[in-house]
């Protein structure tokens, strides 16, 4: 056998460069790139590698520089999720804080099962300068570094602590990121000696490889049981999740709704998977829902999850499906997923489930008057919609008139995303989703700073749509560093800052559990030692234009919508900042969610909402 002498790092940055992904006989490049921060505990093995494939060949594994660690990963992650899993980026940080600072992102990562791959720079093997720079020392044992905080957060783990266990750990780390049941945050953590250690590799480790990714068919016993309960019920209820688009079952989905007249709602990942307008859509669904998919969730007696992971946020915490007897039917990649809920599981992909399933039923439909009540509700909630789009509040707009601008301005391939804070519940509510990729808001985790790095990988992963990224000031605070990322790489993006000087979702939530909106604005701290003074003079817009992004202002809708379309246009990335007002409510869908207030308490407002608490508890329910 032949073979080729490479170190650790150079033998790691080959094999990734060789792996392809393959799904209905098309392929993709599994690794498309690596995004980096070099240390002293990865420049000399995995950026030395790096360094010799981009003189070698540029675009053999392209290398990008990051800000921040954390921003690196959620740029990966963002670009598996436009690539619908299909490819994704590699990761490396020098060892201890530029290794932690990923650890935020692999859990993002695994929590909305993307595949991304992470690779921590660590101690000596040797240990023959221990305690290295950086290096944490549990006094009970040497094989512990910071990096063990991966272990939770990681679908697959692995310390590369000989060259020998290389190959065996890159094909189990590819094996992870490819299979839709089990892919996350994949990390392999490299001692920095061995990552310069030479071996001699066999050829054929770095020879072309694809992972094929299957679409698994439902067991025709599954499928008949699923398919009996949804014949006899009266009124079901799809609930579409991310499973949905990662499978590329959009339109299976459409078809079996239009055959069977099964309304369609849908979860935050799973938006999109029809279009706003689409005849069977009643749009979001749980305690961001509209009234429309809560009324019939409320009444559902069969409810079909479709590659949903059934969240607290879906299930409006247990109260969102109330009718007695209520049963469940779980079309998932996920075994985990699919036995939810006491439902009747049906593991399986979900465009090979729902193509079967509409087979199953073919001739059985809903009765006509529940299809018209589904489209009454569903163009009731558009009428609401409108409304808030169209409000014109002064002096400073409504958050939700913002978004109706950014909705009207963006094409219907366009991608929307965001994070975290308010933006993601009325965004869930009030977006006109017209692309299964156009609305990318990150839910599982909602992290804070995750917009703008999302914004670059997404497109990255998809360079020919325009990306709106709609960030708030609290997340911008958090993280902007990948601004200047985008700038080095002439990557357009256009950034939609919305300035409400504070956290305005959690202040909202601050009151109703009669916290008063305690620590929520920006604000100097007054005389009496409270933080309730003025607001702080940041001016985040000028914040922008020190990283080389243009910025532009805007006071009002109409002055915003003017912004809008000039940064659309724009050949770079740009910024339009515009204050709201928090206080201004955005329509309401009637959903819960379950956050605990204090049982006992001096405060008349804490004691008020403890009331309304206990009484909205009694909705929650166990579905057996």
């Amino acid at each position: 056998m032949s073979t080729i002498r490479l170190t650790v790092g150079q033998a790691l940055v080959r094999f990734l460069a060789a792996q392809r992904s393959e799904r209905d006989e098309t392929e993709h490049r599994l690794i498309a790139g690596c995004f980096g921060i070099f240390g002293h505990g990865n420049v000399a093995g995995v950026g030395q590698a790096l360094l010799e494939a981009e003189l070698t060949d540029p675009a053999l594994l392209p290398y990008r520089q990051a800000r921040n660690e954390q921003g690196m990963v959620h740029a990966a992650a963002a670009f598996a999720r436009v690539s619908n899993r299909l490819s994704t980026l590699a990761c490396t940080s020098s060892i201890g804080p530029g290794a932690t600072n990923m650890v935020t992102g692999a859990a993002l990562a695994t929590i909305n099962r993307l595949p991304v791959l992470l690779l921590p720079g660590d101690v000596f093997a040797t240990r023959v300068a221990s305690p290295v720079l950086q290096q944490l020392e549990d006094p009970t044992t040497y094989d512990i570094s910071v990096n063990d905080t991966f272990r939770p957060v990681s679908r697959f783990f692995d310390r590369i602590w000989r060259p020998e266990q290389l190959p065996s750990a890159m094909l189990a780390a590819m094996r992870v990121l490819t299979d839709p049941a089990e892919t996350g945050a994949v990390t392999l953590a490299l001692p920095q000696d061995v990552q310069a250690e030479a071996h001699d590799w066999p050829a054929e480790l770095f020879r072309e490889r694809v992972w094929h990714i299957p679409r698994p068919e439902p067991d025709p016993a599954a499928l008949g049981r699923a398919a009996a309960l949804i014949g006899s019920a009266r009124r079901p209820l799809i609930v579409a999740g991310g499973g949905v688009i990662y499978s590329g079952a959009t339109g299976a989905l459409r078809e079996f709704a239009a055959a069977t007249g099964i309304p369609v709602a849908m979860t935050q990942a799973g938006k999109g998977s029809l279009a706003y307008d689409d005849p069977a859509c009643v749009g979001a669904v749980g305690a961001t829902g509209t009234t429309a998919a809560n009324v019939l969730a409320r009444e559902a007696d069969v409810v079909i999850g479709v590659g949903t992971r059934w969240s607290d946020f879906t299930t409006a915490s247990r109260s969102a499906f109330g009718a007695d007897g209520v049963a469940f039917v779980n079309m998932n990649v996920t075994a985990f997923d699919a036995a939810k809920h006491a439902g009747i599981p049906v593991v399986a992909d979900a465009r090979a489930a729902l193509t079967a399933l509409t087979r199953a039923l073919a001739g059985w439909s809903v009765d006509p008057e529940y299809r018209e009540q589904a489209r009454r509700l569903a163009a009731e909630w558009d009428a609401v919609v409108e409304r808030a789009y169209a409000a014109r509040h002064a002096p400073r707009p409504s958050q939700a008139e913002i978004l109706g601008v950014v909705n009207e301005v963006a094409a219907p391939t366009d991608i929307v995303l965001t994070a975290a804070g308010s933006m993601p519940g009325e965004l869930h509510r009030l977006w006109r989703a017209r692309d299964p990729v156009g609305y990318h808001v990150e839910y599982g985790y909602s992290c804070m700073g995750y917009e703008i790095a999302g914004g670059l990988g997404a497109k990255l992963a998809a360079p020919q749509r325009e990306v709106f990224v709609l960030v708030g000031d609290g997340s911008y605070l958090m993280m902007a560093q990948e601004l200047v990322t985008a700038v080095a790489e002439r990557v357009k993006l256009t950034v939609v800052l919305i300035d409400n000087h504070g956290f305005a979702s959690i202040g909202a939530l601050s009151e109703s559990v009669g916290s008063q909106r305690f620590g929520t604005s920006y604000r100097y701290r007054s005389a009496d030692g409270r933080l309730d003074g003025d607001y702080l003079p940041v001016d985040l817009a000028a914040n922008a234009e020190s990283l080389g992004v243009p910025a532009l202002r805007a006071a009002t809708a109409d002055e915003f919508r003017a912004a809008l379309e000039q940064a659309r246009a724009a050949e770079e990335t740009t910024l339009v900042y515009v204050e709201t007002d928090p206080l201004i409510p955005a329509p309401d869908g009637g959903g819960w969610w379950d956050v605990p207030v204090a049982e006992t308490a001096a405060l008349p407002s804490t004691r008020d909402a403890r009331a309304a608490y206990e009484k909205a508890r009694r909705q929650q329910r166990d579905y057996l």
